[in-house]
């Protein structure tokens, strides 16, 4: 199956705070929002071809007791070894077949209407890696217009450092505009098609790299 990223989420303390960084640095911020029976919310930064998405853990009750459990939100977000990472994937070709990509579980969101399910890679028990969800849906129903402005514009590629690398990921990482790679440490890396061709580094407030 040839798949493409639709976009990535980062694990981050309570708030995000660490969002302000991304805007000093020149990216926009677009629209917020919660995510019920899953506990958690988010900020926001659209591209014309993706997304990052800054996530965090608004109600550790709900996300341990949800339908969104095993996706170990809090376990994730109190474990300085376990990968503030996800990669959200979709077909290439629309409408996509009935074959997932790897091996996991149907996840139906309490924010998505049935039979709208996400299929959630089963290494998700490896806390040490990156959440794997592919959408066997079309995705463009439920994203908003990107905000104009700003240097950062068209996404060309993600890259992920990960201590561990299971068959999930590796099936992952053969995504168009991603890939998944060993690392000593837990490291994103996103590169847009800016002529400016600057480097900020967000280390040590967010383990994220942005070249362009």
């Amino acid at each position: 199956m040839d798949m493409i990223l639709d976009h990535i989420f980062i694990l981050v303390e309570p708030g995000a705070a660490v969002a302000d960084q991304l805007i000093a640095a020149g990216l926009i911020e677009g629209s917020s929002n919660t995510h019920p029976g899953q506990g958690t919310a988010n900020r926001r930064f659209y591209f014309k071809n993706g997304m990052l998405e800054l996530l965090y853990v608004r109600d550790a009750e709900e996300a341990r007791h949800g339908p969104g459990s095993k996706l170990y939100f809090p376990e994730r977000a109190g474990n300085q070894d376990a990968s503030p990472f996800g990669v959200i994937l979709f077909a290439k070709d629309q409408p996509p077949g009935p074959v997932m990509p790897f091996p996991g579980w149907s996840y139906q969101p309490d924010y998505f209407p049935p039979p709208l399910a996400f299929h959630v890679g089963a290494n998700a028990t490896e806390l040490r890696e990156p959440l794997c969800i592919y959408a066997p849906f079309d995705t463009t129903q439920f994203k908003p217009e990107a905000p104009g402005g700003g240097r950062f514009h068209t996404l060309t590629h993600v890259n992920i450092h990960s201590p561990s690398l299971s068959e999930t990921l590796l099936t992952a990482s053969r995504a168009e505009r991603l890939s998944i790679v060993p690392g000593p440490e837990h490291l994103m890396e996103i590169t847009f098609d800016s002529a400016e061709n600057h480097r900020h580094d967000f280390r040590p407030h967010l383990p994220l790299m942005i070249h362009g």
